[in-house]
């Protein structure tokens, strides 16, 4: 059963991942970087603390008693991620957003779901597996082959993207203006990359879970592992990101002079703001409830995996729900129904590999 409600917390998780967009659309009169920092201050600095207090009532003493060494990687690795997320807008903007995405979530689940086995083959810790861990036992043997089965869903994914871009490119000249496959492919490797680094920033910051686990365990004897540990870990790594894309957002506040939009009269104030709210609290439930999951199915390959499968599933799905590939044709159509289909597959293939290693 662990397998199964693991499975169904990354699920929820990537639905909000997929979804946390939708409000943004509805502001009005604000730029960009107007609303992005006002849903960003809850995503990454007022509800974290909250869930973690209604979570782990000595979450803050967690932290103090935690080494410079731990709060320090955990934090650079939040930086490094900030960097990933701002990047990716600069990614689909070169490559266009079927394919800009397709790559860069790509790259994101493989270096985040193999990279900290690689360290962990060369600095062997207890209850981690190496790299070996994926050709020697049936169990990693499968998580292989569910990774493969979604990088194929991806690129059916992208594939579908590209003719897309390509069909609406003939219908407008400046559908093409700015793509540019070289510098697109540069900055999309290098998003995909970094945006892995929330996971590295669970695995830094993963004594302070374990110690919540610990208090929650003394308390709940033979009842398993606790389901919120990770929240303490969250807050650390999402100063980070804060820290990132609040100076990036300031930069382009002070570069725009688009500080006097939070003061403009006919702008909707308090609607904007609640919007901005939902949608920075709907983006947090993604880490929210990858942490449950991770729970159930423990913090390596699988649980990144399942992860950015939902959120590359649920993000296709939306496409197809509003209605954003009506009027391709037929090859395209069915090619992002396969890339979808094989995502499902893949996400069964992962879910079934935690049972064997049960």
């Amino acid at each position: 059963m662990n397998a199964v409600f693991g499975v169904l917390f990354h699920f929820i998780g990537g639905f909000a991942s997929g979804s946390f967009y939708v409000p943004y659309k509805k502001v009005k009169g604000w730029s960009w970087e107007t609303m992005w920092i006002l849903g960003g201050l809850f995503s990454w600095i007022i509800i974290p603390p909250v869930a973690a207090m209604l979570t782990i009532p000595n979450f803050m003493d967690i932290i103090k008693g935690s080494s410079n060494s731990i709060l320090g990687y955990t934090f650079l690795f939040g930086l490094l991620w900030g960097i990933g997320g701002l990047t990716y807008g600069l990614g689909v903007r070169y490559l266009g957003v079927s394919l800009g995405s397709s790559i860069i979530l790509g790259l994101s689940m493989v270096f985040g779901s193999l990279m900290p086995s690689i360290y962990y083959f060369m600095y062997p810790t207890t209850g981690k597996h190496g790299i070996d861990y994926f050709f020697t036992s049936n169990a990693g043997v499968c998580i292989l082959l569910g990774l493969a089965l979604c990088l194929l869903g991806v690129y059916l994914c992208g594939k579908a993207g590209v003719s897309k871009e390509r069909h609406l490119a003939s219908f407008s000249k400046a559908g093409s203006s700015d793509y540019n496959f070289g510098l697109g492919i540069t900055v999309a490797i290098i998003s995909g990359i970094l945006s892995a680094c929330f996971n590295f920033g669970i695995e830094a910051g993963k004594p302070m879970a374990d110690i919540a686990n610990l208090f929650w365990k003394a308390s709940h004897p033979e009842q398993g592992e606790f389901l919120y540990q990770n929240n303490v870990t969250y807050i650390v790594i999402l100063w980070g990101g804060f820290t990132t894309n609040f100076l990036w957002c300031l930069y382009l506040l002070l570069k725009n002079k688009t500080f006097s939009e939070y003061t403009k009269k006919e702008v909707p104030k308090k609607r904007n703001l609640l919007l901005c709210a939902l949608a920075g609290t709907t983006w947090y439930l993604q880490f929210f409830f990858y942490g449950m999951g991770e729970s159930r199915l423990g913090n390596g390959a699988s649980s990144w995996i399942l992860h950015m499968a939902f959120i590359i599933l649920i993000s296709n799905a939306w496409g197809i729900l509003l209605k954003e590939w009506r009027g391709v044709d037929r090859a395209t159509h069915r090619s992002i129904i396969a890339g979808i289909i094989t995502i499902i597959l893949s996400i069964c293939v992962v879910g079934f590999a935690k049972t064997l290693e049960n």
